[in-house]
């Protein structure tokens, strides 16, 4: 025991301990934003905006630019979600959990496409290609990337590509030596699953709150 509590620790050797401080406080509310999005909650979108903010700093501070795109594209997706989740469909029911259509399936395979040449040419021109991490960091941003745009929209099959990316990622952090971030992205899958399960349950049903 004592020496997997020295390794942990030794990850943070050298790190600035605001960092480590902000890091906790972002993976804390990054686990309630997932949690409310379980529940249908739109606190989802302040905690996950105080959560993605303290990550685009903490990702910049270390050079992950996919990641801190992926957080700052996560930001300004909050905003539009928190919007669309509380437009009513009548005087009494909010927008209902809905399956992707045809079009909005076309809409995230541009998406997926659009995000890996972007940050493709990102890492390109400020040559960050220089870890297979990187390669791996294109395609999970591409993944949360979708399927933040499928959450914002309500989409019942965001929760797939939170699952996929969240697993990828869980080995990628700890890796990369971000600890705490790693544990976030297990717990994450956890709750992605039961998210799916939630949601499907809910599916077309219009709900009258969205403080649950």
């Amino acid at each position: 025991m004592n020496s997997f509590f020295d390794w942990f620790f030794a990850q943070y050797d050298g790190v600035p301990l605001h960092i480590v401080i902000f890091e906790i406080i972002a993976v804390i509310f990054g686990f309630l934003s997932v949690w409310y999005s379980k529940r249908e909650n739109i606190l989802v979108y302040p905690t996950g905006i105080i959560s993605t903010a303290i990550f685009v700093y903490i990702l910049l501070v270390y050079g992950l630019l996919g990641d801190m795109m992926i957080n700052a594209y996560y930001f300004s997706m909050s905003i539009y979600g928190w919007y669309f989740w509380t437009r009513k469909v009548d005087e009494t029911h909010f927008v209902p959990i809905t399956n992707i259509n045809l079009r909005e399936k076309n809409w995230s395979v541009l998406l997926f496409v659009a995000t890996l040449l972007f940050v493709f040419l990102v890492y390109w021109y400020f040559e960050k290609w220089t870890s297979w991490t990187a390669y791996i960091d294109t395609v999970t941003t591409a993944i949360f990337f979708v399927g933040m745009w499928l959450m914002a929209k309500k989409k019942l099959e965001n929760w797939i590509f939170w699952i996929i990316g969240d697993i990828i990622s869980v080995p990628l952090y700890l890796y990369k030596g971000l600890i705490f971030t790693s544990f976030q992205y297990l717990l994450f899958t956890i709750i992605a699953i039961y998210g799916y399960k939630a949601w499907k349950k809910s599916l077309n049903k219009s709900p009258e709150t969205l403080l649950k």
